[in-house]
């Protein structure tokens, strides 16, 4: 007993020790963080990323006229996109065509053809004509997003779902411009259809997009600019075998088909109406935060510009742009936000029209406001 009396008399003597406490971390450059820091995620980094972008086509910081920065920023957009190395490799190329069948549907015939859009790309288009109509046609061409039946804005419908699709969501959007007067072509959107590769035809995959991305950067080209260059390349065709009116070219496609439509009015000045359907927002707010396919990215893009500053290059032009107020995969408030820098670049152009509809529903084509707008100013 005396023993343990005469250790605890000692161990009361001993200094007393404090708690033990993590120190603040410190970073190679010397730089303190709090010990009880979160781990730093992904998605916050890719933000701060987005904030320091060099934009340096983002119209708020430009001083000089709109033609001057049309001129800098659609060359540099033509080199995010692929298109002058396609230019180049391709400088001559004229585009051919077979025709595979036709159709009367009494107010229009629907053929199927396939183009020559490169040496060695075919690509298969639904083109309708109006009935007992001749001479130059105003020409409507209408890319499809994300969908297996690369027909279905021609109004070919393989079941139920695709009628409602169509019909419901008004995304038949070819046979509504024939119905209108138009020569409409309803290409197949490149990765889709016939374009997949070997091993996803066999797997009947919707769309090839992975490896198309994949292998387009490794020579410097990307998905959304071969969609742009098969666009070009059908005006190209309808112009020279079509009887297509040179004066009244119009582009409109919903989803993937609206982001093909917003770059092809970027950058190819026969377009005379843009008309974007659920593809429109910022980048940050739209792809940048919410999972998309890889087809909608462009190497670098956030430092040229937003998308307001894109669909700026239609500017002279006529541009609409459509959205669902409740599109959850293209932010509306976003949306109107690029909208407005947009309307600042046509103010300061002084030509051409722009607008933006915002449709009661969500991720699906209206087409009141196409149409009111297309008769406006076609």
């Amino acid at each position: 007993m005396q023993r343990i009396s005469i250790l605890l008399c000692l161990l009361l003597l001993l200094p007393a020790v404090p708690a033990r406490t993590q120190a603040p971390a410190k970073t190679s450059s010397g730089k303190t963080y709090a010990a009880d820091a979160e781990f730093p995620l992904a998605d916050d980094h890719f933000n701060a990323l987005y904030g320091r972008a060099d934009g340096i086509y983002a119209w708020e910081h430009w001083h000089g006229s709109v033609r001057r920065w049309q001129k800098r920023f659609r060359s540099d957009l033509e080199k995010t996109l692929g298109l002058d190395r396609m230019r180049s490799e391709m400088k001559g190329f004229v585009p051919t065509a077979r025709q595979i069948d036709s159709e009367d549907l009494g107010f229009a015939t629907r053929e199927r053809w396939e183009v020559w859009t490169e040496p060695d790309v075919l690509l298969p288009v639904v083109v309708l004509r109006p009935a007992g109509v001749t001479g130059p046609l105003p020409l409507m061409i209408t890319p499809h997003g994300h969908s297996k039946n690369t027909e279905l804005f021609a109004g070919v419908y393989w079941n139920e779902n695709d009628r409602v699709l169509a019909e419901d969501g008004e995304r038949n959007i070819a046979l509504q411009a024939v119905r209108e007067g138009f020569l409409a072509i309803a290409p197949t959107a490149r990765a889709f259809g016939k374009t997949r590769t070997r091993q996803d035809l066999k797997a009947d995959a919707t769309s090839s997009c992975h490896d198309y991305m994949l292998h387009d950067l490794l020579i410097g080209r990307t998905p959304v600019g071969e969609r742009v260059w098969d666009i070009m390349k059908l005006i190209d065709w309808a112009l020279a075998d079509l009887q297509a009116d040179p004066d009244r070219i119009v582009v409109s496609g919903h989803s993937g088909g609206g982001t093909a439509t917003l770059y092809a009015g970027a950058v190819d000045t026969r377009i005379a109406i843009c008309i974007p359907s659920g593809a429109f927002s910022s980048y940050e707010a739209s792809i940048g935060n919410i999972r998309h396919c890889e087809c909608n990215y462009l190497p670098g893009m956030l430092n040229l510009g937003n998308m307001g500053d894109v669909a700026g290059l239609v500017a002279g032009r006529n541009l609409l742009i459509i959205q669902g107020k409740d599109d959850t995969i293209f932010p509306l408030e976003a949306a109107k936000a690029e909208f407005r820098k947009t309307e600042a670049i046509f103010k300061a152009a002084g030509q051409g029209a722009c607008a933006l509809a915002v449709g009661d529903g969500g991720h699906r084509y209206y087409k009141a406001p196409a149409w009111k707008f297309i008769h406006e100013h076609l």
